[in-house]
């Protein structure tokens, strides 16, 4: 009896043993860290831990500042990791160093890619034509109304055109009542709200690069894009507080918030915010007015996952990855996180997305006749330098202290091969 007893035992603590060695690991960088967001992965993690019991995710949460450049680092040193998140800004990188997996396969296999957006494809195959990550998010931009001021102002109508938008907002400025119409960009990547006013005047801007027309040349000094920078100018001029050229993000969302301008120009992330802040009620998203081309000419930003190249655990982080992108899941995080999902399905059978705000962006994303999705060259050797150059020209453009000509000529020569 005694030895039979022992013998359980063996066979028990040899089972457990085989079991703890079936158990893998994986690493998961996050780059894109906030405490709510990384709280909402470790939700997500918990959940697919509990459903794949013999998969454990270890994720890593570095500051967010720093992020980029440490995953940057471990990836160049082959450290261990088997899911990372991947950006508009960094998968080139990561793909010219040999450092993603190539994810066709896996996607020829997943029943949910067949509903994968149109942009989600464009953002999976940025590179190569290949796709090396799942997008989670996309961040697309529209038009945030405040439909509440409006009413209080006699406005009963939405703009449809940046012509009418800019007329809207001129007409309801009254700086002695610290009233404007615009939640204007001045700093940080202000460069995305003027080219939306320059490049709709162009109906033959290149899709894969938003700074040359068709025809290979830079767009800047088309005389099209001039009356674009005019109209912007005028949008500024007339509708906006003078200090709006010092404005970010933040300034932006307080000044729409507070009711000062009640139109702003925003990605879907800005939705939470200002339900939080503001409320529902007070305020909707319509899709982005065009321009007298009668096309608006949009970017997109996403982030998503992708496999490092020389993981060891492939089979098990695409389960991963196929866990977080699915319809369900993929809906429950950027209804949380706050930007745009990547299923088709999303926007036609889910009540947060198929109704109220999102339709918007619905509209953007499906209606090609009038949105063109157009890429930055974000992999030119020139672009880094970019962002500061146009915002010190934009900014004495719009000060007075240089023409519209001239910045023209000097973005033409920057951009010229």
């Amino acid at each position: 009896m005694k030895k039979l007893l022992v013998l359980v035992l063996i066979l028990g603590l040899l089972f457990s043993s085989l079991a703890v060695a079936k158990t893998v690991t994986l690493t998961f960088f996050e780059v894109l860290t906030s405490p709510g967001r990384t709280a909402l992965l470790k939700e997500l993690i918990s959940k697919f831990e509990a459903e794949h019991p013999n998969i454990k995710i270890k994720l890593i949460s570095p500051p967010y500042e720093e992020a980029d450049q440490k995953l940057t680092m471990m990836l160049n040193a082959n450290q261990p990791l088997d899911i990372i998140e991947v950006r508009d800004y960094t998968v080139k990188q990561f793909v010219n160093n040999g450092k993603l997996e190539n994810l066709e396969p896996y996607l020829a296999k997943w029943e949910d890619a067949k509903t994968l957006l149109p942009v989600a494809w464009e953002a999976a195959r940025t590179v190569n034509n290949t796709a090396y990550l799942v997008p989670q998010s996309i961040f697309i931009k529209a038009l945030f109304v405040r439909t509440d001021i409006l009413e209080k102002l006699g406005v009963n109508y939405y703009p449809k055109t940046l012509s009418e938008l800019v007329a809207i907002c001129e007409e309801i400025t009254d700086p002695s009542k610290n009233q404007y119409g615009f939640g204007f960009r001045g700093k940080s990547w202000e460069f995305k709200f003027s080219d939306l006013f320059a490049t709709s005047f162009l109906s033959d801007i290149d899709p894969n690069n938003i700074y040359k027309k068709l025809d290979g040349k830079p767009y800047f000094d088309d005389p099209r894009a001039i009356e674009g920078l005019r109209m912007y100018k005028r949008l500024f001029d007339n509708a906006v507080p003078k200090d709006g050229i010092n404005w970010g993000f933040n300034e932006q969302v307080n000044a729409f918030v507070s009711g000062i301008t009640p139109f702003l120009i925003q990605d879907p992330d800005t939705v939470a915010l200002v339900d939080k802040m503001l409320g529902r009620e007070k305020y909707t998203v319509i899709p982005l007015p065009v321009g007298p081309s009668g096309k608006l000419y949009l970017d997109f930003g996403f982030s998503g996952l992708g496999i490092p190249s020389y993981s060891k655990h492939k089979e098990e982080a695409w389960e991963f990855i196929k866990f977080m992108c699915s319809p369900e899941i993929n809906a429950y995080y950027n209804q949380k996180y706050g930007p745009l999902p990547v299923h088709s399905s999303t926007f036609e059978n889910d009540p947060y997305f198929s109704t109220g705000v999102y339709r918007a962006w619905a509209e953007e994303m499906t209606n090609t006749d009038k949105y063109v999705f157009a890429k930055y060259p974000l992999d030119s050797p020139k672009w880094p330098g970019w962002p500061e150059i146009h915002q010190h020209d934009m900014q004495s453009v719009l000060l007075g202290q240089m023409s519209i000509e001239e910045a023209a000529k000097k973005w033409t020569e920057y951009w010229s091969e």
